[in-house]
């Protein structure tokens, strides 16, 4: 095995060994050369090649979110690390651990002319959780390296410390960290021996625990006869579906759902937006909005989707909205009221056996309402031509049991909302910023980790932008991606104000031709294209069947009907 022949990339790796970060998503370069040496001839790690560092970060966002551990990113210096930022935000908002570790120039070569240098140092401060500037070894190119003071144990301590604060952080917090770590040259230069002994400082074993003095919580819960519950974004399988028996057998308790909730429940309502859309047409809008009002608001999980339902509650407050989350809790509906620090299962344990079920008809009313929107959306998917509502449709109904569904932005999860999402289907969505940047890298990295198939529904847009996400060696043969190619950006047309000119066509719309089928062939995908519901069921007849290669279904609808066909909807089934 060859170990750098510079201390503090010998000291990273080690850390990284010792705090059990396996997965290092590498991007070439020339200046983290002594990190991809140390990295790629240990075999404790697992180390992957991604050219493009957008993707490669997205990439390594993927396998965090599966395995719910750190996983680290490496780069060389330059703008190189700039490229990271949107899976780093994407990371801070979505408590992902990702380890970003940059190659960075002597400080004494930063903002004097030299190539591949910028001010690293920070780079990130407003979206990480922890910014570890390592200093420069003085045992390493003494003949060249100019300015430093200190003693090469002083560095290594001082690198020490940061390095366990950093990655401690990762481990104990779920967010991003970044490493900056300066090196000089000579950089490919190896030992035998890893003579360095890092001092290591072990993570704190951070344990929710539930909340005393509920009684008082549960006292206004039993009074309360309409109590709404929202779920975001949430992993798979993490809410025990006994407790989750309990809260929906109460009459007074209505369950709304996200797709990405990953929560099932007959009684839960899992079309937000068949609700409430309704509701805002009606000639009854402020009575029935009124009638769904909440007294008490109870949120857990991630980010929210639905606009109409953060409209509805924002002008419709609750009288009190609590939020469980071990970490944090947002208020997004500028009413939070109190946050229960702790997993959402553990205080259903505490708080479950302190409540009643109330008598009201709040859950039973809207259940009606509910059924009807479900029957009227069943004859309209038959009456209209084919569209992106339709498409969705068949597709949302026809994915296999047992799916892993990675789910784009923009579009496709509003689309995805509207239909009932087989409880057997691990949903993901990169919702911590909602940007369609690096949906297809991320499904790719999540594939990496996933027993099951993998599924990447996204938009043309969505899919064209992370196109270099396809540009690795590590797509499954059972990995299927279906590409809705409206010919732009779909959603603008949906949005209230726009015009139909030339200017909204070219900058907001963006307008695309672009030939899906050539991306295909230039990375090793079989591709097929529907372009209306009878070649659309034919091709989902085979597209999930075993294969050498992954996938591509490009499903063409007509640009400039999708908005009018939606919209309709929601009048339809009013």
């Amino acid at each position: 095995m060859k170990y750098s022949s510079i201390p503090a990339a010998r000291s990273i790796v080690h850390h990284c060994k010792v705090k059990g970060i396996v997965n290092i998503i590498i991007s070439p370069g020339s200046r983290n050369a002594p990190l991809t040496i140390g990295f790629t001839t240990d075999p404790f790690f697992k180390c992957y090649s991604i050219v493009d560092e957008r993707c490669a970060a997205f990439f390594a966002l993927g396998i965090s979110q599966q395995l719910h551990q750190p996983v680290a990113v490496l780069c060389t210096s330059g703008s190189a690390l700039l490229n990271y930022y949107p899976a780093v935000a994407e990371a801070f908002y979505s408590d992902i651990p990702l380890v970003v570790i940059s190659a960075d120039r002597p400080s004494y070569k930063v903002d004097v002319g030299d190539g591949q240098t910028i001010r690293q140092q920070g780079v990130f401060e407003r979206h990480i959780g922890y910014s570890a500037n390592l200093k420069q070894d003085v045992e390493h190119a003494k003949e060249s390296i100019r300015g430093l003071q200190g003693t090469q144990s002083e560095v290594q301590l001082y690198n020490d410390g940061e390095l366990n604060r950093a990655l401690n952080t990762a481990l104990e917090t779920r967010c991003p960290v970044h490493i900056n770590v300066p090196f000089e040259e000579p950089l490919y230069e190896t030992v035998q021996q890893g003579t360095v002994h890092p001092k290591m400082v072990p993570p704190v074993n951070i344990r929710t625990s539930g909340i005393n003095e509920l009684s008082h919580f549960a006292s206004h819960w039993n009074s309360a006869g309409k109590k709404m519950i929202l779920v975001g974004t949430n992993p798979p399988d993490t809410v025990d579906q006994a407790l989750l028996d309990v809260l929906a057998g109460d009459p007074s308790v209505l369950i709304f759902t996200e797709t990405t909730s990953n929560i099932h429940h007959p009684k839960c309502f899992s079309s937000i937006d068949s609700i409430i859309a309704p509701i805002e047409k009606s000639a009854r809008k402020t009575e029935d909005f009124k009638a769904l009002q909440p007294e008490i608001l109870l949120t857990f999980g991630g980010m929210i989707v639905s606009k109409k339902i953060k409209a509805f509650l924002r002008n419709y407050p609750p009288g009190q909205h609590w939020h469980v989350d071990s970490k944090k809790a947002y208020d997004t509906f500028f009413r939070l009221s109190h946050h229960f620090k702790t997993h959402f299962n553990l205080f259903l344990q505490e708080f479950i056996p302190l409540t009643k079920e109330v008598e009201s008809n709040y859950q039973e009313y809207w259940k009606g309402r509910r059924e009807r929107y479900i029957q009227k959306r069943a004859i309209y998917l038959k009456e209209i031509p084919f569209t992106d509502l339709q498409a969705f449709g068949a597709i949302m109904n026809g994915i296999p049991k047992g799916y892993q569904v990675q789910l784009a932005n923009s579009s496709t999860v509003r689309y995805a909302q509207l239909f009932e999402m087989d409880a057997s289907h691990k949903v993901f969505c990169n919702r911590g910023t909602s940007g369609i940047d690096g949906s297809t890298s991320t499904a790719i990295g999540a594939s990496l980790y996933e027993p099951a198939p993998t599924l990447l529904l996204t938009g043309d847009l969505s899919f064209i932008y992370d196109s270099n996400g396809l540009w690795n060696n590590y797509l499954r043969p059972d990995f299927r991606i279906i590409v809705i190619n409206n010919g732009g950006g779909g959603i603008f047309r949906i949005l209230p104000g726009r015009e139909e000119t030339q200017n909204f066509r070219d900058y907001f719309e963006t307008v695309q031709d672009l030939e899906i089928d050539k991306l295909c062939s230039l990375y090793g995908i079989a591709h097929s294209r529907a372009t209306d519901m009878e070649s659309l069921t034919l091709a989902l007849s085979s597209f999930y069947a075993e294969s050498e290669t992954p996938k591509l279904l490009e499903v063409s609808t007509p640009r400039l009907i999708n908005d009018k066909i939606l919209l309709a909807y929601f009048d339809f089934i009013s």
